[in-house]
């Protein structure tokens, strides 16, 4: 297990994991050696390779393979959000700074709506749960919502629906589940009990890094904790009466799990904004991609279309229209935040109203 007690450079830990338990492989060698060959001036010889386990600002607790260790990060990586060091990054360190950081091979990012910038939640994932839990009522559009941002990242995704202990129609719920989650792992399970603890550890490897999302008192600690037979040591909370999660993880952590996976916690995320998720809504909502691939109309809008092969497949019950409308409004929310920080979209939207409205003044004025 990782021991939470990071110490400065260059004094003896008191546990020291190999850097290959924290996911170091042949590719991630590479990565570091071309970003060793880039770095101005040169890195001295005593440069070392690590990950980040997690970050506070400035600063973050980095593991190599002499253990766990607190170091500062470079100004010039604090410059850019999209560049700086998150929780799952493969780092350069000198001495007790970090001052690169490797390419990622996923990053599971969502958009900021008040300055509508991308921030980046952890790097380098190999699954990405989508946690909803079983005590609050089955919200499907959010777990819609979710699974966008984890088709984005490249990894697997899985939905996780948790405290399966509180809900007398779990079964049901997982059928609902499957349903919106095409393609996906759906897995059921208490943390209490032990229910359906075991298949999902079995979707987890050894040395492979998962990343829980979800909101607040959805249970991602509590899971994590059961994972690693409580040795991840991660803050838990009761639900509020009015049945809302507190906000107690507050920051993203890794943590090695009993079976040797590394999984990263999350704070609950209460705005869940998609950035740049135009090819992850396809994979996200491939039943209604696929349906639409039958349309006589290649451009077909699935409205008012003669030869419609999604409405067919809603008239008939293959397909839930709440559903269809899920995807067309995920798509014109992708659309406005496009047009918000795309100056050439936001040129195209200006012309298109100019055009409207001068058509509009000369049908009033006939």
């Amino acid at each position: 297990m990782i021991k939470r007690n990071a110490v400065p450079v260059g004094e003896s830990p008191t546990s020291v994991p190999a850097l290959a338990d924290l996911g170091w492989d042949d590719g991630v060698q590479v990565l570091y050696d071309a970003s060793l060959r880039r770095l101005e001036p040169p890195a001295p010889a005593r440069a070392r390779g690590a990950r980040v386990l997690h970050r506070d600002r400035t600063v973050c607790t980095v593991g190599t393979d002499s253990g766990m260790h607190q170091v500062t990060i470079a100004q010039h990586l604090l410059a850019s959000p999209l560049e700086a060091p998150t929780t799952g990054d493969f780092v350069v360190v000198c001495d007790s700074e970090v001052v690169a950081v490797l390419e990622r091979r996923t990053a599971v990012m969502r958009a900021a709506f008040r300055d509508l910038s991308a921030q980046v939640l952890a790097a380098n994932v190999d699954t990405v749960l989508a946690v909803s839990s079983l005590a609050n009522p089955w919200r499907p559009r959010r777990v819609e919502r979710l699974l966008v941002i984890a088709w984005q990242t490249g990894a697997v995704p899985i939905v996780v629906l948790t405290k399966a202990d509180c809900c007398a129609d779990a079964g049901e719920v997982y059928e609902a589940a499957v349903c919106v989650a095409p393609g996906c792992a759906v897995h059921v399970v208490s943390a209490f009990t032990g229910e359906g603890m075991a298949g999902l550890s079995a979707e987890l490897a050894p040395r492979t890094t998962s990343v829980m999302i979800g909101t607040s008192g959805a249970g991602k600690s509590t899971l994590a904790n059961a994972l690693s037979d409580g040795e991840a040591g991660l803050a838990t909370a009761e639900i509020r009466e009015d049945g809302k999660g507190r906000h107690t993880t507050v920051r993203r952590e890794l943590v090695t799990l009993s079976n040797g996976a590394l999984m990263i916690d999350t704070p609950g995320l209460r705005a869940i904004g998609l950035w740049g998720a135009e090819d992850a809504l396809a994979d996200a909502f491939s039943d209604v991609e696929e349906l639409s691939l039958g349309c006589r109309f290649n451009d077909c809008a699935h409205d008012s279309e003669p030869g419609c092969a999604v409405k067919e497949a809603i008239d008939d019950g293959r397909l839930d229209l709440a559903r269809l409308e899920s995807y067309r409004g995920l798509q014109r929310e992708q659309r406005r935040l496009a047009a918000r920080t795309d100056a050439r979209l936001r040129a195209e939207r200006a012309a298109q109203f100019k055009q409207f409205a001068k058509q509009q003044r000369s049908q009033f004025y006939r």
